[in-house]
């Protein structure tokens, strides 16, 4: 009997090549699980680089996004959307911030923060207004996001970049101090409360207390990027919470709709009021539909405790990995919060991508070294075993051979 053919690999001839892509063609899901053409079946331990929060297919999302796609889609900034304030009362609520510019990116949200900074330091006779940011960091890849980027890799052929930005290490308030003496047209400090793409590094509690401190000493803009770190995934519903402080500027994006295209810029009282009308805008920011996503995920993150299971299960996963990877020889540390975990090996490891998918597993590597778990909100104990059982042989063999 002839084995069966392998299916034909996915191509893309009309599609520009920006991306490099596994072989393999997503046709539908349902809970942490996906499937491709092939019917092969997959555990999501990527959750669509920490965008799918509830999963794929809840059954209390897809009927509200269907009765809103019904109703209205798009209408345009010219007009009161009900659901725009709704969430953005939610949002104050929750961050104990005040107001909310609606894009559909984390790129957007950061560049309107940027633009903040900026507006900020301007109307305060400051006209070559600087930001502070950090070492390891990533916020996007528009020029002025790519200059507030760490990485000269993905920096590299799009210069002149940005001017007007400041490096300094992570965890270190007495660089960050230093900065501000050495450049005193610094308006704001700007940085990711757990850095993602830079490998899943977290500022410290003590760090950022720190900064909430010395930005109020300066009277400067403390901007947290909880791009990817917010919306509950680490057990709160902002990183920067386990810290007991609040920021003067936050991006959001990812999470916030659930796979839904969203982005938002929330605001506390120092900068709530910096953009005026005709300073920035947006043709699809704060649609309808976007806003029914955003609306409908954190009811349901509340209804359904997803804040406490993504504590528990990623605690539950952190310590079934360190369980299985102790004492093994190439792992540096396993590291995160909640539901985003990173596990950091001393030689580059993209090759367990197509290794994990082929053994039903979707996984991201991130800064070459680190293998990146973000999986949605709703993943159960059982699923994070299965992680911690398809993932860590994987890496045990990775080490051994290379």
């Amino acid at each position: 009997m002839n084995a069966p053919e392998k299916p034909a690999v996915p191509t893309e001839p009309h599609v520009m090549h920006t991306y490099g892509r596994l072989p393999i063609a997503l046709s539908h899901g349902k809970g942490c699980w996906v499937w491709d053409t092939a019917g092969r079946r997959y555990l999501d331990g990527l959750g669509g680089i920490a965008v799918n929060t509830l999963g794929h297919g809840h059954p209390k999302l897809v009927p509200a996004l269907q009765d809103q796609i019904a109703k209205l889609i798009h209408c345009s900034n010219y007009y009161f959307v009900p659901l725009r304030e709704e969430l953005a009362a939610m949002l104050a609520e929750f961050s104990g911030m005040d107001t909310v510019f609606y894009c559909n990116s984390g790129l957007e949200a950061n560049e309107g923060a940027l633009k903040i900074a900026r507006k900020y330091g301007h109307d305060r006779g400051n006209h070559n207004p600087e930001v502070i940011v950090f070492e390891g960091a990533f916020h996007g890849r528009s020029i002025a996001t790519l200059s507030a980027t760490a990485n000269p890799r993905i920096q590299a052929g799009f210069g002149p970049l940005v001017e007007g930005f400041v490096r300094v290490p992570l965890n270190d308030i007495a660089a960050v101090e230093a900065a501000l003496k050495a450049h005193p047209n610094v308006t704001a400090v700007f940085l990711e409360t757990i850095q993602g793409e830079g490998g899943i590094n977290p500022a410290t509690i003590q760090f950022l207390k720190d900064l909430r401190r010395v930005c109020d000493a300066h009277d400067i803009l403390l901007m947290l990027d909880e791009v990817q770190c917010g919306i509950g995934r680490t057990g709160k519903w902002f990183a920067h919470q386990w810290a007991d402080i609040v920021p003067d500027v936050m991006p959001l994006a990812k999470g916030l709709g659930s796979g839904v295209p969203i982005g938002a810029v929330v605001c506390g009282p120092k900068a709530s009021t910096v953009l005026r009308p005709g300073d920035h805008g947006t043709t699809f920011g704060g649609n309808p539909l976007a806003m029914r996503a955003g609306v409908e995920t954190l009811k349901i993150m509340v209804e359904d405790g997803l804040m406490a299971n993504a504590a528990t299960v990623g605690a539950a996963l952190t310590d079934g990995l360190r369980r299985e990877l102790a004492g093994v020889g190439g792992v540096t540390e396993i590291r995160g919060q909640g539901l985003m975990i990173g596990i950091e090996l001393d030689r580059p490891c993209g090759v367990l991508l197509g290794q994990a998918a082929d053994a039903g597993l979707l996984i991201s590597v991130t800064a070459d070294k680190v293998i990146r778990l973000v999986p949605p909100l709703i993943l159960s104990e059982d699923e994070a075993a299965q992680i911690v059982a398809i993932l860590c042989p994987l890496i045990k063999a990775f080490l051994a051979k290379s």
